[in-house]
């Protein structure tokens, strides 16, 4: 989680929305990214964990990623945890909660056939005061729009 932190930190260091994501594969690092386009002119397709799954997918498509471990420091949103559970990636590690988008606590065997079967396990909380502390700097920071006065903003920023 620590390089998660890294990534996230280099993100909030240029304006972006501060979630970074690492997979590891047996002890070793084998793709990274951190959220893009956040902006005012930006998307929703550039999250840290599409990014990392985007590199993976360049450097290793032949890695089992049902041995990959994601550390991501938001809580995925639904779009990222449907793409990495369909990917094949089964242990999600995340440290701070998404109140308002996080897709982790999706109750996947009330799903169709596809999902229902899949075992995943996500394990929340990990380093959470140093990610939220990072998610309140950017909602702290007026140069920041992205989900100003959002549920997850109000959310973060409330916490001590």
């Amino acid at each position: 989680m620590d390089l998660a932190l890294e990534e996230a930190e280099r993100a909030l260091a240029v304006g972006e929305f501060p979630v970074g994501c690492v997979l590891v594969h047996q002890g070793r690092v084998v793709a990274a990214g951190a959220r893009e386009n956040s902006g005012p002119d930006g998307n929703e397709f550039d999250h840290a964990e599409i990014v990392a799954m985007r590199r993976l997918l360049e450097t290793a498509p032949s890695l089992d990623f049902g041995e990959v471990v994601v550390y991501s420091t938001l809580e995925p949103c639904l779009m990222c945890y449907s793409t990495l559970i369909l990917n094949g990636f089964r242990t999600i590690v995340y440290g701070y909660e998404d109140v308002m988008g996080g897709g982790s606590r999706l109750e996947l065997s009330r799903l169709p056939s596809l999902y229902a079967a899949m075992e995943v396990r996500v394990i929340p909380g990990v380093r959470r005061e140093a990610c939220l502390q990072l998610f309140q700097r950017f909602f702290r920071d007026e140069q920041n729009e992205y989900w100003r006065d959002s549920p997850l903003s109000r959310y973060t920023l409330e916490q001590n």
